[in-house]
C-alpha cells in the first residue's frame, strides 16, 4: 500500500465519521505495551490541577471578557441550583476551551450527585484531550476523567458506559493499562453485545496493529448493529493495512451501497476506482 493511499483512506474515514477513533491510545502504545502494563515505568512528576490551568488562562483574558467571566463564576458559586454553572460552561465553550468547560460540568455533577451527571463530566474531560495544545495538561485531564467515571460507577454499578470509558482512560493514560483491559473483559462477560464495548476493543486492536483482531471486533459491531455502517470504513482500512485490496474494495462498496451521505459516497466510489487501477 502506498503512503498516498494510506493517507487517503484515513481522510475518507475522518470525513465521514464524526469520531473516527472514539478511543485513541497513545501513539507509542503497542500490544506489548498494554500487556506489560506499568512495569518498568519511570516515576512521574506530580500532575498539575485543571484549576491551575484555568487560573493561568483567566489572567490572559481581555479585560471585558475577564469581567464577564468573574461575574458568571461569582453568580454560579452563590447559587445553590445544580445548573448554575451552565453559563460558565458556555463561556469556556465559546472560548474554545472544552477542557476548562469540563471542569465546570464536573461542578454541576458535584451538586447533582447523579451517575449520569458524573458520566457527562467524565466524557467532557475525556474528549477534550483531542483538542488541547498543551501536552502538560493531558495527565490532569485523564485523572479528572477517571475521577468522574469512578464516581459514576460508584453511584450506579450498572452504568456500563462509564465503565467502558473508565477502562479507556486507564489504557490511554498508560499508568495501569491492564486495569482498563480487565474492566473491558469484565463488561464483556455480562454485556458482550454492547456496541461501544466492541468498538473500544476494535480501536485498541487497530492502534496496536492487530488487524485480525480489529477485523473480528468491527464485524461484531455490524452483527450487533447493522446500522453502524461506519464499521465498513474501518474494516476497509484494516484490510488495506493487511494488503488485501479485494476485501478493501468489498468493504468500501458495501459502505457506498448503504450510506445516505451523497458526498461521502462520491468520495468512496472515487477511491474504489483508484484501488482498481
Amino acid at each position: 500500500m502506498t503512503v498516498a493511499r494510506k493517507t487517503q483512506i484515513g481522510l475518507l474515514i475522518t470525513a465521514v465519521v464524526l469520531f473516527v477513533l472514539l478511543f485513541i491510545a497513545p501513539k507509542k502504545n503497542t500490544e506489548k505495551d498494554i500487556v506489560s502494563g506499568s512495569q518498568g515505568m519511570m516515576p512521574t512528576a506530580p500532575v498539575a490541577s485543571i484549576e491551575s490551568f484555568i487560573s493561568m488562562a483567566t489572567k490572559s483574558l481581555k479585560s471585558e471578557e475577564k469581567l464577564k467571566y468573574d461575574a458568571l463564576l461569582a453568580s454560579a458559586k452563590n447559587s445553590k441550583i445544580d445548573t448554575a454553572y451552565v453559563s460558565v460552561v458556555e463561556f469556556w465553550d465559546k472560548q474554545k476551551r472544552p477542557d476548562f468547560a469540563a471542569y465546570f460540568v464536573e461542578q454541576i455533577a458535584e451538586r447533582n450527585q447523579g451517575s449520569l451527571a458524573y458520566t457527562k463530566a467524565g466524557d467532557r474531560y475525556y474528549y477534550s484531550v483531542r483538542f488541547i495544545k498543551d501536552n502538560n495538561e493531558i495527565p490532569a485531564l485523564y485523572q479528572s476523567a477517571i475521577r468522574c467515571y469512578e464516581k459514576a460507577v460508584a453511584k450506579d454499578a450498572k452504568n456500563v458506559d462509564a465503565k467502558i470509558q473508565l477502562a479507556a482512560c486507564f489504557v490511554e493514560e498508560g499508568k495501569d493499562p491492564m486495569k482498563g483491559i480487565g474492566l473491558l473483559r469484565e463488561v464483556e462477560k455480562t454485556d458482550s453485545n454492547n456496541v461501544k464495548l466492541q468498538l473500544t476493543f476494535a480501536f485498541f486492536s487497530a492502534k496496536s496493529q492487530q488487524w485480525d483482531k480489529a477485523i473480528k471486533r468491527f464485524n461484531n459491531v455490524l452483527r450487533i448493529d447493522p446500522l453502524y455502517i461506519e464499521a465498513y470504513l474501518h474494516l476497509a482500512d484494516a484490510f488495506e493495512q493487511q494488503g488485501q485490496k479485494n476485501k478493501t474494495i468489498e468493504m468500501l462498496e458495501k459502505y457506498a451501497s448503504v450510506t445516505d451521505d451523497a458526498m461521502a459516497k462520491k468520495e468512496v466510489l472515487k477511491y474504489i476506482e483508484q484501488l482498481k487501477k
